[in-house]
């Protein structure tokens, strides 16, 4: 099967996209009429379980005017306003990202881009090898320069395995490189990383993570995975001067209106990223806005101290919650399961079930920390094991607090491989789920074999979500999978694998309900919906303006619609050339 994305690859012409939102955004004049008048083409308000269309639609201020007939609109917004023709096209609100790493997509422009097609062009190894010489030629890096890659997937290599330290060494004897890996939940370093990080044979695998050893003995192989990263981040941020921090996250910002975002995520900050989102906010780089979640390693620093203030903006930017990490990837095969995977799984012998990042009682005690602090909880689960100990730590939290059954809004992001009785309990609880239907295509086959047919079809279940009335949303994961929302709902619409294999006929959606998983519903997740996610009269003017109408295209064109234009609180921050 062809690719199905019309798209290049996932890093492709970003400089482009800066050139486009710099050099086609609509000028400021103070002396133009501050309304305008949208009409002409299919105007989805996204109010409501169907469909419903508006003829036209006025913006003032930033914010809705008016939304009704042409008449009324028209009446409403005065003679002096600019009227804009859709000509066809289709206006609805702006996507709101339910979870990203625009962080992590910034970093990715100074990285060697390691995915395998459609994304990338690593197909093996030696690709590997190939792209960090390319990415050390064009940093004109010297000796004890860290080289770093992303994006690998060792079930796409030709050689079906991880990369290994000796493999890095052979072509980087004076740099420490790191390859991490497309789930972002391990990664490989070389021998002069292992040194870098203070690893040998004798470092014991820590708490929640694990350091795989060379056949034989205890010396790392390579490969590490989960909390073993964590003596990586350093040489993972690299030491780049504040006004390159500030360019390529300018870039990533975007990258991410080129996409038809006028929310984006940045789901895991990391207190070494701190000062740079928050010089980002200060710099005004935050031409949309940006939810930021700081990691739990921060918890009892961040969470009750009054040092951050949550759910407020400031210059676009706002700490919604607490964001922790309770299992890994199920294509990395780290995902906590009740049951275990079906393939061999690297460092398992048997019973390979994954494993937990955390203890059950400290998450216990991160949930009871936010609980009391009013604090919204986000937390990544991916293996029915992991929401099993997530579900268990709200109904602890709240036996503990004197207002059980407030409406907290925890975030349970991807939920992928969950059972029925789990989304009885998001609806019992108000929690909800966050999926991530772009696995089906990207590693549906792959979950196939790991899983087998039951629990493979069940992956990502929004259609089951749904039917329980649960709001839940649906994301990229973006550096994971790339962040085309068009293609998000594609996924969500088709549930189509690489091998054209239907996954879960019964989890498809309509395309109107996937809309709904990434505008309406997106806005709940961060108790926005009073100012985002329909249009309707004094919300925020945040919209998109598509070539096509995803509800009435045929369900497996929906990926060819593009972002023709984005606003953000009325302001055009992206026109399409």
């Amino acid at each position: 099967m062809p690719y199905p994305v019309r798209r290049g690859a996932f890093r492709a012409a970003v400089a482009a996209t800066a050139l486009i939102l710099a050099g086609c955004a609509k000028p400021s004049d103070d002396t133009a009429p501050d309304t305008t008048v949208y009409s002409g083409g299919d105007i989805l308000t996204m109010v409501g379980a169907e469909p419903a269309y508006a003829e036209a639609l006025a913006v003032r201020g930033g914010k809705i005017l008016a939304v009704g007939t042409r008449d009324e609109v028209t009446k409403a917004a005065g003679a002096e306003a600019t009227q804009v023709n859709l000509a066809g096209r289709t206006l609805l609100p702006g996507f709101i990202d339910g979870h990203s790493h625009l962080l992590n997509y910034a970093d990715s422009l100074v990285q060697a881009n390691l995915n395998p097609p459609p994304i990338g062009g690593v197909r093996s190894i030696p690709d590997i090898i190939e792209a960090l010489r390319k990415l050390k030629t064009d940093l004109k890096a010297g000796k004890g320069d860290v080289l770093i890659g992303q994006g690998y997937d060792q079930d796409m290599l030709a050689e079906k395995r991880h990369p290994t330290a000796a493999d890095l060494d052979a072509a980087f004897p004076d740099n420490p490189v790191l390859v991490v890996h497309a789930s972002g939940h391990m990664l490989v370093a070389n021998s002069l990383a292992f040194k870098a990080a203070n690893i040998d044979a004798s470092t014991p695998d820590p708490e929640g993570g694990t350091i795989l050893r060379k056949p034989g003995g205890r010396e790392p192989l390579g490969l590490v995975q989960e909390m073993g990263m964590y003596p990586f981040q350093s040489m993972l941020k690299g030491a780049r001067k504040p006004e390159v921090d500030l360019d390529l996250i300018r870039r990533a910002v975007a990258h991410y209106a080129a996409n038809g975002y006028t929310t984006a995520s940045e789901a895991l900050v990391m207190s070494d990223k701190m000062p740079v989102i928050e010089a980002a906010a200060d710099a005004d780089a935050f031409v949309i806005d940006v939810i930021a979640l700081p990691a739990f390693t921060m918890a009892t620093e961040l969470v009750g101290t009054g040092k951050l203030r949550w759910g407020e903006y400031r210059k676009g930017l706002k700490y919604a919650g607490l964001k922790i990490a309770v299992d890994g990837s199920p294509q990395g095969k780290t995902a906590f399961l009740t049951e275990p995977y079906l393939t061999p799984v690297p460092g398992c012998k048997t019973d390979c079930r994954g494993f937990a990042n955390l203890t059950q009682e400290q998450t216990n005690q991160l949930f009871l920390l936010t609980y009391k602090n009013g604090v919204q909880m986000f937390s990544h689960c991916n293996g029915d094991a992991a929401v099993d100990m997530m579900i268990a730590a709200h109904e602890f939290a709240e036996k503990q607090l004197a207002t059980p059954g407030k409406d907290r809004r925890t975030v349970i992001v991807h939920s992928q491989i969950t059972r029925k009785d789990q989304l009885d309990a998001y609806a019992r609880y108000g929690l909800l789920p966050s999926f991530f239907s772009n696995h089906v295509y990207y590693w549906g086959d792959v979950h196939y074999a790991n899983l087998g047919a039951v629990r493979a079809e069940f992956i990502s279940p929004l259609a089951s979500a749904l039917q329980r009335g649960i709001r839940a949303t649906n994301h990229t994961d973006a550096t994971v999978t790339p962040t085309d929302p068009m293609f998000l709902l594609w996924t969500s619409v088709n549930r189509v694998t690489r091998s054209a294999r239907v996954l879960g006929d019964a989890e498809r959606l309509t395309a109107y309900a996937g809309l709904q998983t990434l505008t309406v519903n997106g806005a709940y997740e961060y108790f926005e919906e009073a100012s985002k996610g329909t249009l309707e009269v004094g919300k925020r003017a945040d919209l998109v303006i598509l070539d096509g109408n995803p509800v009435k295209v045929a369900p497996m064109n929906i990926k060819d619609i593009r972002i023709v234009e984005t606003i953000k609180d009325g302001k055009s921050v992206y026109v399409r050339s």
